[in-house]
């Protein structure tokens, strides 16, 4: 997948400009952000202390943007991943929980609601593609990784 993502960056100035430029460039925005087929797929690679903080490097098969699909963030002891949706109460029955909603990326660090000082007893760091509504795209794909040996 990472070659796949170097070629296309290669390519890409040269296809934006020969499209016509803005046009070319909204309409592949829209295409990177999109979820494929497979649906929109987040993994947590790594995870190392950062300060008081943990830097979380992430792939995915989608390039997320906050105005459209994006990431949620939240500690999995704390929540379960239908909680982490603005339509936890009303699609899922269940208490909306507390969840860092993101589109920083290959890295993001542990800020607000996912802070290392906000976990508890905390071990296991998660994330899970959201929709512009902050709801949960697919409640099934969702990656979760204990990231105790960190403290």
């Amino acid at each position: 997948m990472r070659h796949e993502k170097v070629i296309q960056g290669s390519i890409l100035p040269a296809l934006v400009f020969a499209l016509g430029g803005s046009f070319a460039s909204q309409a592949m925005a829209q295409d990177a952000n999109a979820c494929p087929v497979d649906g929109c797929m987040i993994e947590i690679v790594s995870v190392q202390r950062d300060g008081d903080e943990l830097t979380v490097e992430l792939s995915s098969n989608f390039v997320p943007d906050m105005s459209k699909n994006h990431f949620h963030i939240w500690w999995g002891e704390l929540y379960d991943v239908k909680q982490v949706s603005n339509n936890a109460e009303t699609v899922h029955n269940v208490s909306q929980g507390d969840w860092h909603p993101t589109d920083a990326y290959p890295s993001y660090i542990t800020s607000g609601v996912t802070s290392v000082s906000q976990r508890g007893e905390a071990v296991s760091l998660c994330v899970s593609a959201a929709d512009r509504n902050h709801d949960i795209i697919d409640p099934e794909e969702f990656t979760c990784l204990d990231v105790s040996e960190n403290f």
